[in-house]
Order: structure tokens, then C-alpha cells, then sequence
């Protein structure tokens, strides 16, 4: 590779890297030369080869693969050599054969085919072309049928603003894609010497479905391309850009990314538990021992070479969680009561309190069982939390609290308050939250919605706030991991 090589593929991983942080993801300059030192040992041709040498020195968390590889076919998607109509890797005769003889129908029909072409073709052929192709796995004949259906089906106009879905729709909706796993299966079956098992049938049919999938992955590579000509890069990288589990908001998430935010609990909580354990072990140095460093002198001749100090023993915590579960707060309480309850054994004492007009206790649903997920759907179906209409009434759900509960609150307590703050215009009752600032040793509000949201409408999360410790966004994993480090 010439010095000027170099220079322009330094140049091309800089933007990349550039493309990934704008995207959430956390890239080092240290992993930045580490990518540049894979790619000196890999083939640049082979695209596979080289978004894996990418992602296996860029990468470091399983959840944000999704993430990279999105960035990557948008960034590099203009830039590699084009897809190519050649003959098949494997050598497959029948199928060169086909390949030849509808290359000699289109040039004895109308004319407008020249060698190589599928343009000739009519939309019956392209199919029976796809489906040989399907059959033997040809990756470059799918890759240049799967640029045809686009050019044909696809219906893309330059600057129309429309998604990629739409032409993705359109495209596999010409193809009849369920049908042609049929014709695949019974076309399989009379080729077959004799009859299959049933093991075998399902072993080919799954073959068959992945190489649909693949090609359906084509089909999408190549309007995302033609996307990417029209639109640039920068536009296409915008508007295909997922966030990444952390940064999904828990009032907004769909029930894939609802799935993607329970997987990526788990090792956030193993982090954390490590992360404080180590935080509690470790702690500030305290003052200065005197009579410690005076008998450690002796040592040193009398002289205090190495001064001895004191390290305080921070108590654990005793935690009250009282979390609103109404409407779209619900899925924010569900995920910070099982980040806590993950790491509870962090805090001497956990108790947990749900409301929405009414409240109830469910600390006992975590103690029965060890499955975080199992408690959650208890209190989402037995908890006691109506009292009313089932709306959200703050104040009576925090006074009955102060009834029942308040004489538990200490000087150890930390109290968790969590919930958007949206009384419905019922009267607030925020002397409660100062009769129990008054008796805990913190008082702490998280609020899912945007800081923009607070006090508009019937939020009244100001009211209440002036009465704690802070009020904190969190509108994702990641500021509630900030904020749980920071309480315990």
C-alpha cells in the first residue's frame, strides 16, 4: 500500500470512526489504530472481511453490533467495487446453461439485451432465474438479480422523500418470495433420488429460508445504496440511525427495543454491582491517623515517611422505592425496580411501594422469588393500586404512603421517588415529600420525561422538587446508571 493509500484509507476510518460516535458509539483512539492495523492484514476487496476486522477491534459490547453494521453498509455503501453478473462460484453447469440460453432468447427477441444483461428478461424469467439461483446458493447471480428487481420493482424517483421500507415493500411484493419457497421445496423434491425424512425436508427447507433472507439482505443493501446516491451520506446516516439500548427512551421504546433493553440489563448490572462494591471498598482517603503513622515511624527512625490515614466505612444505604406504574411511566418503573433489585445486595434494605391512584407495598413479590422478571408481572397483576378511576393522583397516593409507612423512614433511609409528575390537577399534598426529606437521609426524584416537559401542563414535578435532594432525568439505561452509581 503506497504512502497516498494510506493516507486515503486513514482519511476514510476517521470518518467512520466519526459516523460511530455521532451514532452513540463509544470508539477510542486506541481502537481507532488498532482497526488500522487489522485492515493492513485483510483483503480491502472482501467487504465481509473487512466490517469484520472493523467490528471486532471497534466493537466491545454485543448490543451495539446492530448499531455498527447499520453505519457501516450506510458509510461504505458507495465505496468498493459495484456488484458484478458472473457465473457461478461453484461451476454449476444447468445453471450456466439457463443463464446462456435466456442470454440467446433476449438477443433473438426484441433486441434490447446485450450480453450479460437482465434488462431483456421478462418479469417470468427473472423469477425462474432467481429461483435456480435460490436453489444452488449463487451469491453473485442473487446479487445482480437483486439490483434488477429494485431497477424494476422498486419504483425509486430521484429526491422523492420516501423511506426505504416503501421500496422495500414494493420490491419483494413483485418477487412473491412465500411462493417461491414452495416452488423451491417441491422442485427439491423431484430432483430428490428418493424420499426425504422428515429431518431432511426441515434441514432444506431452513436452507432454503436462509438464502431468501440473504438475498432479501441484498435487496435492502442495494436501495440503501441508490438511497445513499440520491440522498448523501449524512441524510441516509440520519435517518436510518438506531439509538443504541442505553440511549432508548423508555417511554418511546417499541416492543423490539423493549426486548433489546432487557438483554442489555443484565450485563449493566453486573457492571454496576462491581463498579460500587468497588467504589464502597476503595473509598476517599479519611484524615490523617496520627498515633498509626507515629508507630509506623519507628520504622523509619522516627521519621513519618509514610503517613498513615483513616478510611471510613460507609454504611450501606437502606432504600424505599415508591414508583408511579401508570400509563407510559409503567415500563420506566419496571426497568429501574429491576436494576435495583439486581443490585440489592448493595443496600441493606430494599423496600419497594407502586401506585397510581392508590398505593401498595410488593416488597414481598421480590422476595419470593429470585426471577426479577416473575416479580415484576406480580405487581403489574396483583398490585393494589386503585383507588378511584385508576388515574394518576399523586397526592393521595403519597399521603396514605406518610399514613402508613412514614414512621419507617430514618436517618438511614434513601427515598427513590420515580414517576413524570402528571397529577391531573388533584391537589399535590408536597408536604408529605417535606415531612419525609425532614426524616431520611436523601430524598431523590427520577423523571423519565425530557427536562423541556417538566412543570407544563399538569406536571407539577417543581412542587414536589423543591422538597429533595434533586430531581434527575432519566429518560434511558444510560442516565440511570449514572444515577444509581451515584446513590449507592
Amino acid at each position: 500500500m503506497t504512502v497516498t493509500d494510506q493516507r486515503s484509507m486513514l482519511d476514510l476510518l476517521n470518518g467512520f470512526v466519526g459516523q460511530l460516535r455521532d451514532a452513540g458509539l463509544p470508539v477510542s483512539l486506541t481502537e481507532n489504530l488498532d482497526a488500522m492495523e487489522a485492515v493492513r492484514h485483510i483483503p480491502i476487496e472482501d467487504r465481509d472481511a473487512f466490517k469484520y476486522a472493523l467490528g471486532a477491534t471497534m466493537i466491545k459490547n454485543q448490543a451495539h453490533w446492530r448499531s455498527f453494521e447499520t453505519v457501516f453498509e450506510v458509510y461504505f455503501s458507495l465505496r468498493g467495487p459495484e456488484y458484478a453478473l458472473t457465473q457461478s462460484s461453484d461451476g454449476d453447469s444447468e445453471l450456466d446453461d439457463l443463464w446462456r440460453e435466456m442470454q440467446e432468447a433476449s438477443q433473438q427477441g426484441d433486441g434490447r439485451g446485450g450480453a450479460g444483461s437482465l434488462d431483456a428478461l421478462t418479469p417470468e424469467e427473472i423469477a425462474h432465474l432467481l429461483m435456480q439461483a435460490l436453489m444452488q446458493g449463487d451469491q453473485a447471480l442473487m446479487k445482480a438479480l437483486a439490483r434488477q428487481a429494485v431497477q424494476r420493482f422498486a419504483g425509486m424517483e430521484p429526491g422523492r422523500p420516501v423511506g426505504g421500507t416503501y421500496y422495500l415493500y414494493r420490491t419483494l411484493r413483485n418477487l412473491d418470495l412465500d411462493g417461491m419457497l414452495a416452488k423451491m421445496m417441491e422442485a427439491a423434491a423431484q430432483q430428490s433420488t428418493g424420499p426425504n425424512t422428515g429431518l431432511e425436508q426441515r434441514l432444506e427447507r431452513e436452507e432454503f429460508e436462509h438464502r431468501i433472507t440473504e438475498f432479501k439482505a441484498e435487496v435492502e443493501a442495494e436501495i440503501r445504496r441508490r438511497l445513499v446516491a440520491d440522498r448523501g451520506v449524512e441524510a441516509m446516516a440520519k435517518t436510518l440511525r438506531k439509538p443504541l439500548p442505553e440511549d432508548v427512551e423508555f417511554m418511546h421504546a417499541s416492543r423490539d427495543e423493549m426486548v433489546s433493553l432487557r438483554k442489555a440489563l443484565q450485563p449493566l448490572t453486573r457492571k454496576l454491582a462491581a463498579r460500587l462494591a468497588r467504589k464502597r471498598k476503595h473509598g476517599r482517603r479519611g484524615p490523617l491517623d496520627f498515633r498509626n503513622t507515629v508507630r509506623h515511624s519507628l520504622s523509619y527512625g522516627g521519621v513519618p515517611a509514610e503517613p498513615k490515614f483513616k478510611y471510613p466505612r460507609p454504611a450501606k444505604p437502606e432504600l424505599m422505592v415508591v414508583a408511579d406504574i401508570s400509563g407510559s411511566v409503567a415500563a420506566f418503573a419496571r426497568f429501574t425496580l429491576m436494576l435495583v433489585y439486581a443490585i440489592s445486595n448493595q443496600f441493606s434494605k430494599v423496600r419497594s411501594f407502586v401506585f397510581i391512584d392508590g398505593i401498595d407495598e410488593v416488597t414481598d413479590y421480590f422476595k419470593a422469588t429470585e426471577d426479577i422478571t416473575e416479580a415484576i408481572h406480580r405487581v403489574n397483576t396483583e398490585a393494589d393500586v386503585v383507588w378511584v378511576d385508576g388515574h394518576s393522583d399523586y397526592g393521595h397516593a403519597f399521603e396514605v404512603f406518610w399514613e402508613r409507612y412514614g414512621k419507617d423512614v430514618g436517618p438511614k433511609t434513601t427515598v427513590l421517588l420515580l414517576g413524570d409528575a402528571r397529577n391531573n390537577y388533584h391537589a399535590s399534598q408536597s408536604w408529605v415529600i417535606k415531612e419525609i426529606r425532614s426524616k431520611a437521609r436523601h430524598v431523590y426524584w427520577l423523571n423519565p420525561e425530557p427536562r423541556s416537559y417538566w412543570n407544563t401542563g399538569d406536571s407539577i414535578v417543581g412542587e414536589y422538587g423543591a422538597h429533595t435532594d434533586g430531581v434527575y432525568e432519566c429518560r434511558n439505561l444510560r442516565q440511570l446508571e449514572g444515577f444509581v452509581e451515584k446513590l449507592a
